[in-house]
């Protein structure tokens, strides 16, 4: 890169970085809290390996963490405002109809029991049980790239119920214990009632097995691919009367020319090729059709996954396929904010500290989201190139 192109480079970092930090700024009520919550992002995007409050106060030029501290577990700022702002900027950089929304949780491993809604509990991010924190979140994709756009703090039924733990951590008293995918509805449906455009819903089994997940977004006419267990249950009424059955039994069933090769998206070694198989289920819905959707492993035929799919009719099995592997942009957007911005660096023990800090982390994640779709469109627009439209980045 020339000097004058890094220069350039620099210069666009540093205005819309600047326009990130105005667009927050009402959030921080006081002339200071401003200041610190600007410090607090150059923090999380500078290159430091851990965003304490110690080391970004350094960062920063300040003898002592308690700035940074305080944003966090003493500010009157409204977390939920900041995560709304978020989101707002996230949909203006990313937004498109053909974008999708991921839902998904993960793990925050922590010493000791002060933490808010710490607790020995099952980790998919460790893949055992921990010591640990787990959250709820919700990822917005198009094809100009993804963010994080929603978070909630999973408080397991211990803490739910201990006033006095609730009282330590400054849980608020309208916080009554939810579960997870109590939460993933309720991020949803905030979501969509903001207005967020939206082709499809996506989510791993533990979501996609959901009634009332999937009555919800019916209700609302939104598309879904929703993974489930290969137990999940199937009741319908068809020719022969009523049939209970599993996907993974209707899987067994289906002859060989049920199978189409199609590419679930792109990965790092190119398109990411299953054998795909879907089958109509006799549910009525006027404009939509519902179907159970297979997906097969070509080197390895034993390994299938399940999805329910609620979709508008007519709706090209290539597309199911893409939108099925989708949901993989959660997990990507999860590692970059760990990996890079200190997701899982959140030293604040309160409940709005902890959702202060998570706001934050995607806030930053939101702008290099910005930066980055902002060359993709450029790179678009270039004179003389005429491409099919991009598909969702990665």
């Amino acid at each position: 890169m020339s000097v004058a192109a890094w220069s350039g480079s620099l210069l666009a970092w540093e205005r819309e970085l600047s326009s990130l930090k105005e667009q927050l700024a009402p959030v921080f009520r006081r002339r200071e809290l401003k200041q610190t919550g600007g410090a607090f992002l150059d923090g999380l995007l500078s290159g430091i390996e851990r965003k304490t409050g110690w080391l970004m106060a350094e960062q920063a030029g300040l003898e002592r963490p308690y700035r940074m501290q305080s944003l966090l577990g003493r500010s009157s700022g409204s977390a939920d405002e900041l995560r709304d702002l978020v989101r707002r900027y996230v949909i203006e950089a990313l937004g498109d109809a053909d974008g999708v929304l991921v839902v998904d949780e993960t793990g925050f491993v922590k010493k000791g029991d002060q933490s808010v809604g710490v607790a020995q509990q099952y980790s998919g991010t460790a893949g055992r049980i921990e010591n640990c924190q787990i959250g709820v979140f919700l990822a917005y994709a198009s094809r100009f790239g993804q963010a994080l756009i929603d978070r909630r703090l999973y408080l397991p039924q211990a803490w739910a119920t201990d006033a006095a733990r609730r009282a330590r951590a400054q849980v608020p008293e309208e916080i009554a214990f939810a579960t997870k995918i109590e939460i993933a509805r309720e991020l949803i449906a905030a979501a969509l009632d903001a207005g967020v455009p939206c082709r499809w819903v996506l989510a791993d089994a533990l979501y996609g097995g959901d009634y009332s997940l999937r009555s919800m977004l019916e209700a609302r006419r939104q598309p879904y691919v929703l993974a489930v267990r290969s137990n999940h249950h199937l009741r319908f009424i068809a020719q022969e009367g009523l049939i209970e059955t599993d996907p993974k039994t209707i899987a067994e069933d289906l002859p060989t020319d049920a199978w189409m090769t199609l590419a679930a998206g792109e990965g790092a070694k190119g398109l990411r090729l299953y054998a795909w198989a879907a089958i109509r289920l006799p549910w009525t819905d006027e404009g939509f059709e519902r179907w159970l959707l297979i997906r097969r492993s070509r080197k390895e035929p034993e390994k299938l996954a399940y999805y329910l799919v609620f979709a508008p009719e007519g709706t090209a099995l290539a597309e199911l396929a893409g939108a099925a592997g989708l949901r993989w942009v959660v997990e990507e957007c999860f590692e970059r904010a760990k990996d890079d911005l200190g997701l899982d660096h959140c030293e604040a023990r309160s409940w709005h500290g902890w959702h202060r800090h998570m706001s934050l982390v995607m806030a930053a994640a939101a702008f290099l989201a910005k930066l980055a779709a902002d060359l993709r469109r450029a790179a678009w627009s270039k004179p003389n190139e005429t491409s099919p439209k991009a598909p969702i980045a990665a």
